[in-house]
């Protein structure tokens, strides 16, 4: 790597700018020169041999897109000359197995992290306790018992008021114009979080809201009551509170059933409370406190103690992606996953709109024809039904994705499947389908960050790495979510919300190897309750059930 620009692999046409670069400059990519056509701004691409109208675009060794006009060689690839393009896919007659080199895992097979054990053998990496609603009907009494009882109990700051407007309110009274109210800079109030809790060994009581539970499908309510109890059985809740109003769609037998299916031998403690039941709202608040609080109670009997790196459950997840994400931090998270399997730990790739285009080499690496079978099914299902409303999977990438150099969807997903590594896939899990193989699983969601993450605590992540190359705030109830950038500048900018930089790989400082090591070392920190997540620490617990239309 020149640290100016990158071939990714040797059968790529396009490359990619590492820094900007000027319009007439001689580049050496690969020891061949090219004169540059335009500006090209770091993290887009231009073409190194000439391209006709139809000829295909490759990038990171697959199909990418075709060009819609001829490109000049050092010409930018933009959305006005390519248009999204991959390549068929199919699950081949005679399925081979192939063998994977593993990483080299013999200076850390000895590593622990200090986790909470459940009765299944599941660790968690969190303690926590969680408020559900069955139906959007109770979200106003959610968040009555969560007012009530965070600040109570320790898990709130002690001034709920972040910034101070004493300065402001005064400054309009005295007569101040808007440019002048503008020019206020307010302080922060925030005191220290958590002070003086009452149960120390539990991480967090989550309250989670959703618009769901009434109104929609039968088919919605029943995978709502799948989510939640995929909530419930996930490693870090200890125990959850369940609220209903009595006459919805997703009634409190679904969810037991749901339970029951997924976890027989549980002995969490769930608490489920009926309003219709209840003699007066008062009562039914002060009832659903009263059992809270008792559940807290037992949850606190847990301590922390050693766990092997193979009880580790990572979500893999991307938002906010940039054309530096599948350079940087998106290889990062393979080459951690990797060394977090072979260590016999699990790792659990999501976003299916973002596999479109990579679907042969994911297929390829299945363990068996059956999984390779239900990951393409699922493909093809969840492709045609978005295109049959109007939105396939060439419509995922965003504004910000294709400002950054992410033009078309295949760009994008060939750079977000290098967050799922080199190992085989083990097993393919549908939405809420519960992880049940150590290894690389791949689950069904959309992009959608939260919709997805929601998915991957759903079906038992214990720990969600999230790359960026944007910046994104995004968190989860029951699951600490650590975010990785992609650039140092991102990083630099917005430090309160992004843990992890990989921004050192795209300035030649440290190798892909190199980060995934240190970022081993903090998440078994955060996985030991010795640090905690930005998102965490900014109270951002992002819980979006995926309605089975169109998202992407």
């Amino acid at each position: 790597m020149n640290y100016k620009t990158l071939k990714i692999n040797p059968s790529d046409n396009i490359a990619v700018a590492l820094t900007d670069l000027k319009k007439n400059h001689i580049i050496n990519v690969n020891n061949k020169k090219y004169k540059l056509v335009n500006n090209i701004k770091a993290k887009h691409k231009f073409s190194t041999q000439k391209l006709n109208i139809g000829d295909p675009i490759y990038m990171y060794g697959v199909t990418v897109g075709t060009a819609k006009k001829n490109i000049k060689k050092g010409e930018q690839i933009t959305t006005t000359n390519i248009i999204h393009e991959t390549e068929e896919y199919s699950v081949p007659k005679k399925f081979k197995k192939k063998k994977w080199e593993s990483p080299s895992i013999k200076n850390i097979l000895k590593t622990t992290f200090k986790g909470y054990h459940r009765d299944d053998g599941k660790v968690g990496t969190e303690n926590n306790w969680l408020v559900i609603p069955l139906v959007f009907c109770q979200n106003r009494n959610i968040e009555k018992i969560k007012k009530n009882m965070l600040k109570s109990l320790g898990y709130e700051n002690q001034d709920n008021e972040d910034y101070d407007l004493s300065e402001i309110i005064e400054k309009y009274k005295s007569g101040a114009n808007s440019d002048e109210l503008l020019k206020v800079n307010l302080q922060k109030k925030r005191t220290q979080k958590k002070s003086n809790i009452l149960f120390p060994n539990v991480d967090g009581i989550y309250f989670l809201t959703h618009e769901g539970g009434c109104g929609g499908t039968s088919y919605d309510s029943l995978t709502l009551c799948n989510l939640i109890a995929g909530y419930i059985n996930n490693p870090n809740t200890a125990g959850a509170t369940i609220l209903s109003l009595g006459c919805q769609h997703a009634q409190i037998g679904i969810l037991k059933r749901s339970l029951k299916k997924m976890c027989p031998k549980s002995k969490k403690p769930v608490y489920y409370l009926e309003q219709q039941k209840s003699k007066s709202e008062n009562e039914f608040i002060s009832d659903s406190i009263k059992k809270t609080f008792v559940g807290l109670t037992y949850a606190n009997k847990i301590i922390r103690s050693p766990a092997p790196i193979s009880k580790l459950i990572i979500g893999l997840e991307c938002g906010g992606s940039d054309g530096f994400s599948g350079i940087s931090a998106n290889p990062t998270l393979g080459h951690l996953s990797d060394i977090i399997i072979a260590l016999g730990g699990s790792a659990i790739l999501s976003e299916f709109p973002e596999l479109n285009g990579v679907e042969q080499e994911l297929i390829n690496r299945c363990s068996n024809s059956n999984i390779a079978k239900k990951f393409a099914q699922l493909m093809t299902n969840y492709n045609s039904k978005a295109s049959e409303l109007g939105s396939g999977f060439y419509a995922n990438p965003s504004p910000g994705n294709i400002r950054d150099g992410l033009i078309t969807d295949a760009i994008k997903s060939a750079g977000a499947a290098k967050k799922g590594g080199s190992s085989p896939v083990v097993d393919v899990l549908d939405y809420t389908e519960q992880i049940k193989k150590n290894g690389l699983n791949l689950l069904c969601t959309p992009g959608n960050d939260v919709e997805s993450t929601t998915g991957l605590a759903g079906s038992g992540a214990n720990l969600i790495l999230f790359t960026t190359g944007l910046g994104t705030p995004t968190g989860n109830p029951a699951v600490p979510v650590i975010k990785i950038s992609s650039n140092s500048s991102v990083y630099k900018k917005m430090k309160d919300i992004i843990d992890f930089n990989t921004g050192s790989i795209i300035e030649g400082k440290e190798s892909v190897q190199e980060c995934a090591l240190e970022l081993l070392k903090h998440i078994i920190k955060v996985a030991s309750g010795k640090l905690e997540s930005k998102a965490r620490i900014l109270d951002q617990n992002d819980f979006i059930p995926w309605k089975r239309g169109i998202s992407l």
